[in-house]
């Protein structure tokens, strides 16, 4: 791949570390089909680890979720467990309002006792409305406090665009999100708990000697699908979220309001075939690699090494990866002190003149500020420069 640098006020040394990519194709001009047209009142598909979207209809339209809510039932549970507050073999009482809840259940039994993990699975597997209530009472006490705990963590992942009033997607008033946000959830569902994230892939579950079918239609139809979660109500439609992994690239789709199961299959079929086909997605750098060097006034030290905080991917449209073009964008005037972490230029990628990517470059050590005669010697070096 070439890659064209150029750097602003500091010495570039060296090359950005890239992963290979053959570049077998002569560059031409950029033609991307057009996504699919989707039967659904909003969708949105969206590379898992680059973030950049592919494909959108109306995707901050605020629509009734149905079960896709217990993506987010299930992510404050999975937080709870990671924080140590609770355990996959604790067990929980059912309740009387856990067990009269309508719509489709795990088929648990009042004052009968069930282990988290057991309701986490009736929960994704089998969309068991009874094991949301009953997971969201025992974490806290009630589903009206858990649905609290959901718009908090809504809130933290950016989903502007969200209301939870309770723990199982039943119809209510003031309860919705968007395509938009069930994407930063399941992605940040997945990248948090892959050993959770597992059971989304479970095509059926077993308890009270009931088996019961994972409702997602992909995990029998495409083997590269591993979750997410469907959903029904009247007011939402068919609907569904889906995540697939074909190599090292994954995308998650979301199709709301459609008129069938099958309809919700087939359009995110559809969508995740076309993101797969028509782009492809590559780690450009690695999160803590040093990519450059920058001078520091007034510092212990004038050298300072500049990078990224995270790993950085890009998606580009197939056979134009190798067009890419990178440019660091580093401050004029770094003056001691600097921390580790603090932000000091930019990285902005392109593509036909098209910026795709913009990532702040960071400091990768510490530099204490220096002694009098360095910040005396730095100032008088400002003064010359003007």
């Amino acid at each position: 791949m070439m890659l064209s640098f150029r750097s602003t006020g500091s010495l570039f040394v060296g090359l950005f570390l890239l992963l290979a990519v053959q570049t077998l194709h002569a560059a031409g001009p950029i033609f991307t089909p057009a996504a699919p047209s989707v039967a659904g009142t909003s969708f949105y598909l969206m590379d898992f680890d680059s973030g950049r979207v592919l494909a959108e209809k109306e995707p901050d339209k605020r629509v009734a979720p149905a079960s896709l809510t217990k993506i987010m039932t299930v992510y404050v549970v999975f937080r709870e467990l990671k924080s140590g507050h609770l355990a996959l073999d604790e067990k929980v009482t059912v309740s009387q309002n856990a067990w009269e809840t309508g719509g489709s259940k795990m088929f648990i039994e009042v004052n009968k006792q069930v282990a988290v993990e057991d309701l986490l699975k009736g929960d994704i597997i089998q969309s068991g409305n009874d094991a949301s209530v009953a997971l969201a009472e025992h974490v806290a006490g009630s589903e009206q406090t858990f649905a609290t705990m959901m718009n908090e963590q809504a809130s933290r992942l950016g989903m502007v665009n969200s209301n939870f009033e309770n723990s199982t997607g039943l119809p209510t008033p003031n309860h919705y999100t968007s395509a938009h946000d069930l994407a930063l959830l399941t992605q940040a569902l997945i990248r948090e708990f892959p050993d959770y994230y597992r059971w989304f892939s479970q095509k059926e579950f077993t308890y009270n000697n009931i088996t019961q079918r994972n409702r997602n239609q992909l995990l029998w139809r495409d083997e590269t699908v591993d979750g997410v979660k469907t959903g029904f109500t009247d007011d939402a439609g068919y609907c569904m979220v889906a995540s697939a992994k074909r190599e090292d690239m994954r995308l998650i789709s979301v199709v709301m309001g459609t008129s069938s199961p099958n309809a919700r299959a087939n359009e995110s079929q559809s969508l995740l075939n076309y993101g797969f086909r028509f782009f492809e997605t590559h780690r450009l750098y690695e999160a803590g690699a040093a990519l450059t060097e920058a001078r520091v006034r007034k510092g212990e030290t004038s050298k300072l090494s500049v990078g990224v905080a995270e790993d950085i991917y890009v998606t580009a449209p197939r056979k134009h990866f190798n067009e890419l073009k990178a440019e660091s964008q580093v401050d004029k005037a770094i003056i001691a002190p600097i921390n580790k972490g603090d932000t000091v230029g930019s990285l902005n990628v392109t593509l036909a003149g098209e910026t795709i990517l913009s990532k702040p470059l960071v400091a990768m050590d510490s530099i204490a500020e220096g002694g009098f005669f360095r910040r005396l010697y730095d100032a008088v070096l400002v003064l010359l420069e003007r």
